[in-house]
Formats: structure tokens, C-alpha cells, sequence
């Protein structure tokens, strides 16, 4: 929220499939310690744009930069290894597993001996605490002993921002974080968000636009691959060309 340089930037990202264009010279600075959210119909090319970020997908054209490190060869896991993870739409958990084994499976990545879970319970054992921080951070410290299959789908999605977590992101990348919640469960979401949010910076791809407005700092609009505004909630819900795209409505 100063004039520093960005955490990440694109410059004239873009991708292609065959001749269609589903993310076209998208030039986007995301600033350290806020959160940014990404919004836009369905078709916009977000999700495309966050597979873009990790290296799920190779550009077609353009650069990305991270801390200035030019990092578009980047290999998808050392992208992870320099601190931009992200989360998907559809719930990732070990569902047979409990609580507390998936955040220290996912703790794994930080041992010389990745696999060495697989010999020892001790090993993981020596991760507990490590493990109970994160869940108390997401607040499901008293599910540790849980068996994720047996969650709310509220709280699968905090226990795998909570394996997100154990990456240690300093860019966290959420798709859709409240989708498909009822609305205790996206309040509590919010909080969840606002509250990891305090020591890293946030990209969330997020279609509840009362979610948005409550946390975001920043706002870009995608349509049709390409941004259409970008600014604070208050600028974007009265640009004229959000409001006949995006909503098609007197307000967004």
C-alpha cells in the first residue's frame, strides 16, 4: 500500500489455445501485504491467469516478474519453493486421513528425507507442533484428531488453506475460496482470509461480490481475457463499462 516496488508483476501476459485468446496482454502489479482480488464473469480468463502465475500453463507471450526475479521459465515447483502457492476451487484433502496428519504430510516438503513418512510415525510426530500452530491459525485446532472426510465443506476448505499454509506462501493465491458455502460458512471464511492476509499478501479469484468489497484492497476486472478496470471497490463499482459488462445492472 506504498509506492514501492510490486511483489509480482505481468507484463503483457498472455495465452493462447489454438488460435483462441483466453488471456491477452494482461499488465498487473500486485502490491506486498494486501489483497488483491480478481473478478469477471465466467469465460474471463481468471483461473487461466492463476494457472499462468504457477506455471500450471506456459505463456505464449509476456513476462512475469516476482521480487523482480523474471521468473515466466520458472518450473511450477520452484515456483512454489520461491513462495507463491495457490489453492483450488474444488477441496484437496487426504479425506481418510485426520486433520492434523494432512497439514504434516503437507509439512514434508521442508525435510531433506521428503519421504520419509512413509517408514516412521516418528518422523511425523516430531512435526506436531509445528502442525497445531497452522490449524490454530486457521482455527481448527480443536479438529486436530478429526477425520477430514467427516468435515463440513467449510471447514475442508480452512483445512486446505491450512496444507496451503505449511508451504509457507508469501503470495497466496485463493480460487474461489467461498464458493459453494452457506453464508456461516463464508463468514467465517472472510475472517480466516483477513486474518492469514496480516503477514502475507493475498490474489483471490472470488465471484461474491460482498466478499470482495469486505476484504479487498484492490480490484481488477477481467472480461474477455483482457482488464477491464482495475482500483478500489468504490472506483470499479461505479466505472460504467464494469457495470454494463459485469453485471449489467445500476450497480455492482
Amino acid at each position: 500500500m506504498t509506492d514501492a516496488a510490486p511483489l509480482l508483476r505481468t507484463e503483457a501476459l498472455t495465452k493462447s489455445f489454438s488460435g483462441f485468446v483466453a488471456v491477452q496482454g494482461i499488465n498487473l502489479d500486485i502490491k506486498a501485504g494486501t489483497i488483491h482480488a480478481l473478478i469477471g464473469p465466467n469465460g474471463a480468463g481468471k483461473t487461466t491467469f492463476f494457472n499462468l502465475l504457477t506455471r500450471f500453463l506456459p505463456a505464449t507471450s509476456g513476462r512475469i516478474f516476482y521480487k523482480g526475479q523474471d521468473i515466466t521459465e520458472t518450473r511450477p515447483h520452484d515456483i512454489a519453493r520461491l513462495g507463491i502457492v495457490r489453492s483450488f476451487q474444488i477441496s484437496a484433502v487426504f479425506p481418510h486421513m485426520t486433520v492434523l496428519e494432512n497439514v504434516r504430510i503437507a509439512l514434508q516438503r521442508f525435510r531433506s528425507d521428503n519421504f520419509a513418512f512413509w517408514k516412521s510415525d516418528r518422523v511425523l510426530g516430531e512435526m506436531d507442533d509445528k502442525a497445531r500452530g497452522i490449524l490454530a491459525e486457521v482455527g481448527l485446532e480443536a479438529l486436530a484428531g478429526a477425520v477430514a472426510a467427516d468435515l463440513s465443506y467449510g471447514r475442508k476448505r480452512a483445512l486446505e488453506l491450512a496444507t496451503t499454509l505449511a508451504l509457507e506462501p508469501e503470495l497466496l493465491l485463493l480460487d474461489e475460496p467461498t464458493s459453494g458455502m452457506a453464508h456461516e460458512d463464508i463468514s467465517r471464511t472472510v475472517e480466516l482470509i483477513r486474518r492469514v492476509a496480516k503477514n502475507r499478501t493475498v490474489l483471490m479469484v472470488e465471484h461474491n461480490l460482498s466478499v470482495v468489497a469486505d476484504l479487498s484492497h484492490r480490484i481488477t476486472v477481467m472480461q474477455r481475457g483482457e482488464i477491464l478496470a482495475d482500483g478500489s471497490y468504490a472506483e470499479v463499482s461505479k466505472n460504467p463499462a464494469v457495470i454494463e459488462a459485469y453485471m449489467g445492472t445500476g450497480h455492482v
